[in-house]
């Protein structure tokens, strides 16, 4: 029998966002967050005796800042090496060739597969024979799975790739090949990277994107962890998920479409919240809350956001091991604004330009002058990541034009207006 582990995307070190700004928040654990899940990885390898570890790229998010993140690499690894356990590499776009310049000297039980062309590692006494190419640079657009040889006979044959495949919604197209490339190539196993979510794209072969082991920020929700693939007299026999996250970040939605009262809107609010903790098995919460329904009290929420956000943290923190990252007020209001202000008058018009309010990036500039001031004296890094200052994409100027109308709306509501 052979037990192998299949990660990818550790992103070891990388910073978990969203959270950091609260007072309240689990700062050391959001920090160590990567590492900690790393260290359940290297628990479990060595509970489970697997016979060797894979590591499918972006085990580094960055270059690092210095040799502390190298090192507790090398500490882990040679907790392999003392329970036997053999460790294999393909570098991709975060940690590439010429993306990390400081090293650490060879690790006896480490192979990482280079950068130059694929290559194929022999474990005669296993009889598995693994493929793989590490990143030569961040962005590789060729396609990887070309040039990797074809299976070979009497041996269990897997693959190691880096790639978006055909491509996948919030990743960058690397590395492209189709379904068919990859199992003509007559591999038994497809160990893939770069897809943070975890997919099974076949099982026959069986070819798999084991997501990251840790979510790192809000984009990242659910289970993350890693795939341990038994093999017996050369068939898969079992490929199970394990989890490995130490901080989980999940998307909660709550209609309040029933809420008639504040005390009310608490109650589901709180019911939500404890249907998420046990989901997590014990695990802390990084939570975004997001309010929907048609409500009487959706004039309420929205006059003051900001208090309700304190008291829904209240809320969190009253149960213990929730952190909210943000609010979604998305209500609706109960009745029709037709319904309110009547088919023709001077207000329905009003309405309707409201409704009607356009927002682009450009637009907002020439309204706010001072925007165009503030962007340019910005660093760069605040104009990129999951969540960019003044996102120019359509689905973002949606979201914000939505907000915007509702809030005039409000203000005209609360002030007597209709």
């Amino acid at each position: 029998m052979i037990r192998f582990l299949h990660t990818a995307d550790i992103h070891l070190d990388s910073p978990l966002k969203g959270l950091e700004s609260h007072e309240d928040a689990p700062v050391e654990e959001i920090r160590g967050a990567t590492r900690r899940a790393f260290d359940n990885c290297i628990d479990l390898a060595i509970e489970q005796a697997v016979d060797f570890l894979l590591i499918v790229g972006d085990l580094y998010d960055v270059d690092w800042k210095d040799y502390n993140t190298g090192l507790f690499f090398a500490s882990r690894m040679g907790r392999l090496n003392r329970a036997g356990i053999a460790v294999f590499i393909v570098s991709g776009n975060h940690d590439a060739a010429n993306q990390i310049t400081r090293t650490m000297p060879p690790l006896e039980n480490v192979t990482i597969f280079p950068a130059k062309k694929p290559a194929s590692i022999r474990l005669e006494n296993l009889g598995v024979i693994i493929h793989g190419q590490s990143y030569p640079s961040r962005a590789v657009t060729e396609n990887l799975a070309s040039q990797y040889p074809r299976h070979e006979s009497g041996y269990f044959n897997i693959g190691l790739l880096h790639t978006s495949l055909t491509g996948r919604e919030g990743h960058e197209d690397y590395a492209p090949c189709t379904l068919d490339e990859l199992k003509s190539k007559g591999y038994d196993y497809w160990a893939l990277g770069h897809v943070h979510k975890r997919e099974i794209v076949a099982d026959d072969p069986w070819i798999v994107f084991p997501g990251n082991i840790q979510g790192r920020h809000i984009r990242e929700t659910g289970t993350k962890g890693a795939t341990l693939v038994t093999v017996e007299d050369g068939r898969i026999t079992d490929v199970r998920v394990c989890e490995l996250d130490v901080l989980r970040w999940a998307t909660c939605r709550v209609d309040l479409s029933p809420c008639e009262t504040t005390n009310s809107i608490y109650d589901a609010v709180r019911q939500a919240f404890e249907l998420e903790i046990a989901g997590a098995n014990g695990r802390p919460l990084a939570l975004r809350l997001i309010l929907t329904g048609r409500c009487p009290v959706h004039a309420q929420l929205l006059e003051r956001t900001a208090q309700w956000t304190e008291e829904f943290r209240g809320i969190g923190a009253g149960l213990g091991n929730i952190w909210l990252e943000k609010v979604k007020f998305q209500t609706r209001r109960a009745v029709t604004l037709e319904e309110i202000a009547g088919a023709d008058t001077a207000l329905t018009g009003l309405l309707q330009s409201i409704q009607e309010l356009k927002l682009d990036s450009d637009t907002l500039t020439a309204l706010v002058p001072e925007l165009a001031n503030l962007q340019s004296k910005l660093p760069p890094e605040i104009h990129k990541g999951e969540e960019p200052f003044l996102d120019p994409s359509p689905d973002t100027m949606a979201e914000l034009r939505t907000e915007v109308q509702n809030l005039l709306i409000a203000k005209l509501l609360q002030h007597g207006r209709i």
